[in-house]
């Protein structure tokens, strides 16, 4: 089939992945986590994978308390606001086909999206030199296009020998978790141009560097997906698509059913294991439970305190895998005024710190709004500066790729996710060489009593918003069958999609996939692969 250069740029910058918000959304009123509670469940955590376990067990007739620490739901999912006050994504906000799951909840609460803006001419900013095009290699992008296509092939070969399930069984998972991604791509791949170029879409769809990321992951993650192309692609993926009133309303209308079952501002503190059950210890309250969902990123359960300490497995497990650094931005302006140029609002480009942008206009068309992330290193960095900084080098970007009119900033809208209390990074935690081969299987495995969540705990669509829900389904499915019957053990940690069976992603349309933010990368592989695959 065709894979056409709009549908590997679109990248995707949000499944995994984040949003942030200056003041908060609440989820509902009047619920306070006060003195001594009891219920069948405790889930801590109210982001979309939380939220879908209570919502589940909810449904089948269970009491659930859910205890989030911050002043709102949606986790790394979340809307701020525009200068005339309507909602707008900075943190994770795109869906598409293939995400099953996300779409079906968010039909069932009533929210529906609209398609991401992919219309006109891409820009490309590349040895001082900015220019348009639609579809061909940019001038200057070098000979290292086709041995980056090259690679994408060998990745998908290596993802298809994977069961998203158990990567750490694979027959080259030894190999593969002995190594980064900057090591592979040092003995594979021998032009500059191809290594910068699989380099960027790595920062860009991890928000970390290459040399921070097992090789092994790095697989699963495709595997997860169902491709590569299924990890850059805008249109027919899974940047297809954005939530009308911004991706946090499925989050706040999921807390609006549970009601009071949610309990907001209560940050846990420890987790006790005694005679069957849990008890969960906040700031001036407990929740006496038979069964805890632990519905975080792996990075931050492991600061929660156990009574008794967790096996040593989950443990070390919490220890090695970091949350990826990225702080995302959006300037807004009077109208998109890109577009009456012909151009689509998606720029790549080889200097930073701003190195992809995208149309982020609500969909009525105004105002204008250009999104843009720093990544990995550059996060890292500019993270250290103030906000006036950050904006000015933002704005210069934009100015760079879209002309002086990107000057002529109304506002500015930035979420420094490595600095949020309650994530301390995105889009998604990482593993590093070692960490899934020697403890892999204790992302899913229930601790007695207590049961984890979360979309680093997902097989499908890891990551991304789909693969959180995804997670909490599963996880739900897991207690329903101990709270039925407390001798029988736990089902197979898998997720099971109602629609279309577990493990896996479902198939890929022909037209592929799509993902977290690709940057560079895709602008040329797009062009690569088009050619390649017609």
């Amino acid at each position: 089939s065709t894979v056409s250069r709009r549908q590997l740029l679109g990248g995707a910058i949000a499944g995994a992945t984040l949003a942030g918000l200056p003041r908060p959304v609440l989820a509902s009123s009047g619920a306070t986590a006060r003195g001594e509670m009891e219920a069948d469940v405790v889930v801590i955590g109210a982001g979309l994978a939380g939220l879908t376990a209570a919502r589940r067990l909810v449904a089948a007739g269970r009491s659930v308390l859910v205890v989030e620490a911050n002043d709102r739901v949606g986790g790394r999912v979340l809307n701020t606001t525009l200068p005339d006050g309507r909602p707008i994504e900075i943190g994770g906000q795109w869906v598409g086909p293939t995400q099953d799951r996300l779409l079906a909840l968010a039909r069932e609460v009533g929210v529906a999206t609209f398609p991401t803006y992919d219309e006109g001419q891409y820009v490309d900013h590349r040895n001082g030199m900015t220019y348009p095009y639609d579809g061909r290699i940019p001038y200057g992008a070098g000979a290292g296009v086709a041995e980056a296509g090259l690679t994408i092939e060998r990745w998908n070969d290596n993802a298809s020998r994977i069961d998203p399930e158990r990567p750490w069984e694979a027959d080259d998972a030894p190999a593969w978790d002995s190594q980064t991604v900057h090591t592979w791509i040092e003995d594979n791949i021998v032009s500059p141009d191809g290594r910068d170029l699989i380099e960027l879409a790595i920062e860009a769809v991890w928000s970390v560097q290459p040399r921070d990321l097992s090789f092994l992951h790095a697989m699963f993650y495709v595997a997860s997906a169902g491709s590569v192309e299924a990890l850059l692609n805008t249109s027919g993926g899974a940047q297809q698509d954005r939530f009308v009133g911004g991706s946090q309303e499925v989050a706040l209308r999921v807390a609006r059913e549970l009601g009071d079952r949610v309990l907001l501002s209560a940050p846990v503190r420890s987790v006790e294991r005694s005679g069957g059950g849990v008890r969960v210890v906040g700031d001036g309250f407990a929740v006496r439970a038979r069964r805890a969902v632990v519905a975080m990123a792996p990075a931050l359960a492991g600061r929660l305190a156990y009574d008794p300490p967790l096996p040593a497995s989950r443990d070390q497990l919490t220890q090695r895998m970091p949350m990826g650094s990225v702080i995302k931005v959006m300037c807004v302006y009077d109208e998109p005024f890109w577009r009456a140029d012909g151009l689509a609002g998606q720029a790549t480009s080889d200097t930073g710190p701003v190195k992809i942008t995208f149309d982020n206009t609500p969909p009525n068309g105004t105002p204008g709004v250009l999104l843009g992330f720093f990544e990995g290193d550059a996060a890292r960095e500019w993270g250290r500066r103030t906000r006036a900084e950050r904006q000015q080098v933002t704005t210069e970007c934009f100015v760079r790729y879209f002309g002086d009119r990107a000057g002529s900033v109304r506002a500015y809208l930035e979420k420094d996710w490595q600095a949020e209390p309650w994530a301390r990074g995105g889009y998604v935690g990482v593993t590093p060489p070692g960490v899934l081969l020697s403890y892999g299987p204790a992302l899913r495995e229930p601790v007695g009593p207590i049961h984890w969540a979360g979309t680093e705990t997902a097989s499908t669509w890891n990551g991304y918003m789909d693969g959180a829900v995804r997670s909490g389904e599963r996880v739900a499915g897991e207690l329903l069958a101990v709270l039925d019957d407390p001798t029988a053990p736990p089902p197979p940690a898998e997720e099971t999609d109602p629609g279309a069976g577990a493990g896996g992603a479902p198939p890929l349309p022909a037209t592929g996939g799509g993902a977290a933010a690709v940057g560079a990368a895709a602008s040329l592989l797009g062009a690569h692969l088009r050619r390649r695959l017609r």
